[in-house]
């Protein structure tokens, strides 16, 4: 060990108390495998970001977006108008019930006509999940790759249409673009195995005047009733599903996301700042302008973002360790990580959570 070595673990605590690193802790950008087993056949783990999903559908040639749900009250809601789809990310617990009780409050609907793929690899469930929203959308517009892919698989059954679209080099490439690259393996150091958390994107949608849930890891999609399509329309069922679900977490949890799948508003808004400059409405027109300019900076930040998601940032972190130490200050960084490191246990000790005991 030289000089300007440490040990694995120093380093790492030393790296999280960075700036840089904290983007990568957002919610949703720890999901783990779906076993402990390398069942991923080239799938990478996905954030659950809008950013990153936006990404994809603009590579799948899907003028969409996904943005953020904080809330489910009807006002945040009615603001993202059209919305298709809403995805959603928990903590999935294996069950061996064969019904779709539990948490899912549906009945199984073996007859579904709609899209509905099986996730049969680890990590993919994502594209999956953005898979079965976009094969139940009508006169989808896209890209030709996504439409040829979408019109093979249409009369297969739900598992060989899992295999059919896990196994798109093209998609994979898509889906894997903005993980974060691996730049550390453990492998070879003996270290034990500790059981992971699992994190898993299922999908809310409207189809034939019913709220179906599509599960990748379910054997069928789960019909969760009729809705009425006056008012709010299958929203008003979709969050009574979803909020049952999360109160089935502890309170103050942040073990699941809520992400909306809508169209790109910029052309709406385009559209209505021209009418309204038209009729000489400035104080609307200048309520569009904010809007736009929202959205282009959102679009800037998702793109500032991703850069950073596709770079390598290792050599970063080495030259700011070599550069700790040779200033006479990786000691002291080890031993602030150390101290912070403890506190953090100490926290989620005192919350009942699990921690890592390195």
């Amino acid at each position: 060990m030289t000089k300007y070595d440490m040990p694995l673990a120093d380093a790492r605590r030393v790296l999280q108390l960075s700036p840089a690193y904290s983007l990568f802790k957002k919610r949703g950008s720890f999901k783990k495998k779906m076993s402990g087993d390398d069942d991923s056949s080239g799938w990478q783990l996905t954030e659950s970001d809008p950013g990153v999903f936006t990404e994809l559908l603009k590579t799948l040639g899907v003028p969409f977006i996904v943005d953020d749900l904080y809330s489910l009250d009807p006002e945040s809601l009615a603001a993202l108008q059209p919305l298709h789809a809403l995805i959603f990310l928990f903590k999935w617990v294996p069950t061996t019930s064969s019904s779709a009780s539990g948490s899912s409050s549906g009945d199984y609907d073996p007859d579904f006509s709609g899209f509905f793929a099986h996730q049969v690899v680890n990590n993919a469930c994502a594209t999956l999940a953005v898979m079965n929203a976009l094969g139940n959308i009508p006169d989808l517009p896209s890209g030709p790759q996504l439409r040829d892919l979408m019109s093979f698989a249409s009369e297969m059954d739900p598992q060989t249409r899992g295999l059919v679209i896990t196994s798109s080099d093209w998609l994979r490439e898509a889906h894997n673009a903005l993980s974060p690259p691996n730049t550390f393996s453990l492998d070879g150091l003996d270290m034990p195995r500790k059981s992971e958390d699992a994190y898993h994107f299922i999908v809310y949608l409207p189809y034939m005047g019913a709220l179906y849930e599509l599960d990748g890891l379910r054997p069928h999609a789960v019909r969760h009733g009729p809705y009425q399509e006056t008012g709010e329309g299958w929203l008003k069922t979709a969050r009574e599903v979803i909020e049952a679900r999360i109160n089935t977490y502890p309170v103050g949890s942040l073990e699941f996301s809520l992400l909306a799948l809508r169209d790109d508003p910029l052309l709406s808004l385009q559209s209505q700042l021209e009418r309204h400059q038209a009729s000489g409405d400035a104080t609307k027109a200048a309520e569009i302008i904010a809007a736009i300019s929202n959205e282009n900076s959102k679009r800037e930040r998702w793109a500032f973002e991703n850069s950073l998601r596709r770079h390598n940032h290792v050599g970063l972190a080495h030259a700011l360790l070599v550069a700790l130490a040779k200033g006479g200050l990786l000691s002291t960084a080890q031993d602030d990580a150390r101290k912070v490191m403890q506190e953090r246990m100490e926290k989620r000790k005192a919350k009942g959570m699990d921690v890592d005991d390195e």
